[in-house]
């Protein structure tokens, strides 16, 4: 595959201190497979000049969890096998962010700190003081701005198989971008935006949008990562976008992180649409982790 596909394949399809040892360990209680989620409620919001699409998923109260997709993709398509888990102990407010499935777009270039500002009013509009937010790729990305710009907005973050700079992926990835071609998207993310939004046209813009945007990535200072004084769970894959050792190196510049590496490439542990295998029980892990990341005393 060529190294455009790769980094097309990568970022449009997704991107873009421990207690002592107990005596005894407790075997975990993996969730029970579930076939689908519907939502509680689901619908568009006016947000700073967009139609923004939300869904909330789950009844049970505390904290909610908000969802932020990778970037080509939709919630369905990033979350869609883990959703249901997670919907069972929980309220879940999954978003899609500008142009991208149900959301529309705007006369202004996409930017993770805009799309922060995005969540930031949705939740407002929604009565939501205090959330946790999980993002994957360029969703994590988004996260991390929201983190850094409405800190009192956010309890604990899950930031998932993405970089904060440009040497956290292989020089290879960046590369692809300026010579990117709407050919190189993978079809099943296509599929899944035709879904739910079928109009081509507009396919074409989020991909337009969303290589812009990773042709103008900047690097987040470690001074600005090292503000994050909230509990941090970052995931990566062994196989990843983004290097196993920049997840070791965030796990030293997030003031309270911690880091979970598991086996398989980007996003095979949430189950994502560009998974190679749908049979195995690595998103039924996953989800166990987060949830025990999120429960975890203060």
């Amino acid at each position: 595959m060529s190294s455009t596909r790769i980094a097309l394949c990568a970022a449009v399809c997704a991107a873009f201190a421990c207690s002592a040892r107990p005596t005894t360990v407790e075997e975990p209680h993996m969730p029970q497979p579930l076939a689908t989620s519907s939502p509680v409620t689901a619908g568009h919001l006016p947000i700073n000049g967009l139609q923004m699409y939300y869904e909330v998923h789950g009844t049970a109260g505390g904290t909610p969890l908000v969802l932020l997709h990778g970037g080509g993709s939709t919630i369905d398509s990033t979350y869609g096998r883990v959703l249901p888990w997670l919907a069972q102990h929980r309220r879940l407010i999954a978003v899609e962010e500008q142009a991208h499935g149900r959301t529309s777009d705007r006369d202004a270039p996409e930017r993770f700190e805009t799309s922060a500002d995005d969540v930031d009013a949705l939740l407002a509009q929604l009565g939501v003081a205090t959330a946790d937010v999980m993002g994957f790729s360029n969703g994590a990305s988004v996260a991390l701005q929201f983190a850094l710009r409405h800190p009192a907005r956010v309890r604990r973050l899950i930031f998932a198989s993405s970089m904060t700079k440009r040497s956290g992926a292989a020089q290879a990835f960046w590369d692809g971008f300026p010579h990117a071609s709407f050919g190189d998207m993978p079809q099943p993310l296509k599929d899944a935006f035709l879904r739910v939004n079928p109009d081509p046209q507009k396919l074409h813009r989020m991909f337009e949008r969303d290589v812009e945007r990773m042709l103008h990535f900047r690097d987040v200072p470690d001074a600005d990562v090292a503000k994050v004084a909230i509990p941090v769970l970052i995931v990566a894959g062994d196989r990843d976008v983004p290097t196993t050792a920049h997840a070791v190196e965030l796990s030293h510049l997030f003031p309270h992180a911690r880091l979970i590496i598991l086996p398989g490439g980007h996003g095979d542990y949430l189950g994502e649409i560009m998974t190679a295998s749908h049979a195995d029980r690595a998103p039924e892990l996953t989800v166990w982790l987060i949830e025990q990341f999120l429960d975890a005393p203060a």
